[in-house]
């Protein structure tokens, strides 16, 4: 496991139409009950963002050099300091960065947290913190963000 943040552009990958293609994860754990036991409650874990205080879930580049499922692990790592087994894709949206203008093609994965760790490379730049599925719907700061969490919401209850 690499501890260092890739940076830079040059392996990322670009759909057909010039959009930079992202993927992200949505981290979760079932909150523990009284008795130590896991209960139905979901918890996911939200990060900030590196240019201010306004929350949401892991997410970066996907590079050339990765599968989608590689790259939701590698984001969770860098940016959230968290391990776990990555599930099937919550599915694929198409968003404008407000910031450069652009279009992205955005993909989302549920990521099942095994492991937080205590030091990650992005623990100096970014926040972390675990909240019910309405605190962090209301807290997310991307629409399509929040599309994936409804989804997710809806795959663990049917389960």
């Amino acid at each position: 496991m690499c501890m260092i943040s890739r940076t830079g552009r040059h392996l990322q990958r670009y759909d057909n139409l010039g959009r930079r293609q992202v993927v992200g994860c949505i981290p979760y754990r079932f909150k523990c009950g009284n008795n130590g036991s896991n209960s139905n409650d979901l918890e996911v874990l939200v990060i900030s963002s590196q240019k201010g205080p306004k929350m949401m879930f892991p997410k970066g580049g996907w590079e050339i050099d990765e599968s989608k499922e590689e790259a939701a692990l590698r984001e969770s790592i860098e940016e959230a300091g968290v391990l776990g087994n990555v599930e099937c894709e919550l599915g694929k949206w198409y968003f404008m960065s407000k910031s450069h203008g652009t279009f992205y093609e955005g993909y989302m994965f549920p990521l099942l947290v095994k492991e937080e760790l205590d030091w990650w490379p992005e623990h100096h730049l970014r926040h972390r913190s675990w909240m019910n599925v309405k605190e962090a719907r209301d807290v997310c700061q991307h629409w399509w963000m929040k599309e994936a969490l409804d989804i997710l919401v809806q795959r663990v209850s049917s389960s």
